[in-house]
């Protein structure tokens, strides 16, 4: 018998609330605890000194001033993470003290500038301010909020030497959110290092993360090209291999879309169904409104950053039944898969 459904899904207040202020900012997840997400979600990198530091990726220079900053024009460089070749700054070269100088900017100026103009205002974020911000508010608010912690580029940082299974076990037992008190979720595109955490007696819901494309570098680390595709892994086949491993999966919006060429859906893939079949909740990212996100059935007129029928693209994934949405903007998410 898989889970029992929500009545609505958890609207999960994605890096805060980046369609309206600049992403893993202080005011984007006040923003997003204000409008009344069930969660906000972190990622989580690595400082040289080793501090669990909110940022999407390593890579700093797409959301922070770091370029701009003569003292750090030395520390440009080019890495290999994931298997990519990446150019920039990155946070595990610089300390928290030096990482908490720079200020956030919006990663899409363009498509977000009212967000744009929050540039230059607020300096980045450690995991554990984001923590108390979560738990000030669900106790100011008399409301149960959870935190989606992801953990970023595992097994790349473990060939530098940082243990992030660890690293994030003992932040969590230190800011109180290890016990299950508060509602967690630990998720990660390696799975590896979900099970890393458990083994460490992290209470909380363990998520597995799936492009719709490629494979999981934890295992091309160990396997090569044997290492099985997600694609693959999201099959029936593939989900019964997480059934009891992982609580759940959390995936791209267009698996459950199932555009065809044309950019139609007839209707929500089965994944959904096959999960929860085998006992795996669903989640999944990332819902935005702006035409340039939407899959073409639902784009409107007025160019990329314009909204379109988001609403409607929404609804095909709350039909399918999926316990759980990442969202840019909350007050959209809410009122689409919470209100109607």
């Amino acid at each position: 018998m898989g889970p029992v459904p929500h009545p609505r899904p958890l609207v999960i207040g994605h890096r805060g609330a980046p369609g309206y202020r600049p992403e893993h900012t202080r005011s984007s997840y006040e923003l997003a605890l204000a409008q009344g997400v069930d969660a906000v979600e972190p990622d989580i990198v690595v400082s040289s000194d080793g501090v669990l530091v909110v940022r999407h990726e390593n890579e700093i220079s797409g959301t922070t001033d770091v370029a701009t900053r003569a003292a750090f024009a030395g520390r440009r460089t080019t890495k290999t993470v994931d298997g990519n070749a990446v150019t920039g700054w990155f946070a595990e070269d610089f300390a928290w003290d030096e990482l908490a100088t720079l200020r956030a900017r919006e990663r899409l100026p363009r498509l977000r500038p009212v967000s744009a103009t929050f540039d230059g205002t607020e300096p980045m974020l450690r995991l554990r301010d984001v923590l108390d911000l979560v738990r000030t508010a669900s106790v100011a608010g008399q409301r149960e909020i959870g935190a989606v912690v992801e953990i970023k580029h595992a097994t790349f940082f473990a060939a530098r030497g940082w243990d992030v299974a660890a690293m994030l076990a003992d932040e969590l037992h230190a800011s109180g959110w290890a016990d299950g008190r508060m509602p967690l979720v630990v998720e990660s595109f390696e799975q590896t290092v979900l099970a890393r955490v458990r083994a460490r007696g992290i209470i909380a819901q363990y998520v597995y993360l799936l492009e719709a494309s490629g494979r999981p570098f934890d295992l091309v680390a160990a396997q090569g090209r044997a290492a099985p595709t997600y694609a693959h892994i999201a099959t029936p086949a593939g989900l019964d291999g997480l059934a009891g491993s992982v609580d759940g999966i959390s995936v791209a919006k267009r698996m459950i879309l199932a555009a065809d060429r044309n950019g139609r859906t007839a209707g929500p893939s089965s994944l959904v169904g096959d999960a929860h079949a085998r006992g795996l909740r669903v989640f999944t990212w990332t819902c935005r409104p702006e035409n340039t996100f939407l899959i073409p059935r639902f784009r409107g007129p007025g160019g990329k950053a314009a909204f379109g029928d988001y609403a409607g693209e929404w609804r095909v994934l709350a039909q399918a039944g999926v316990d759980g949405v990442f969202v840019d903007h909350a007050d959209l998410g809410i009122r689409v898969f919470r209100d109607a």
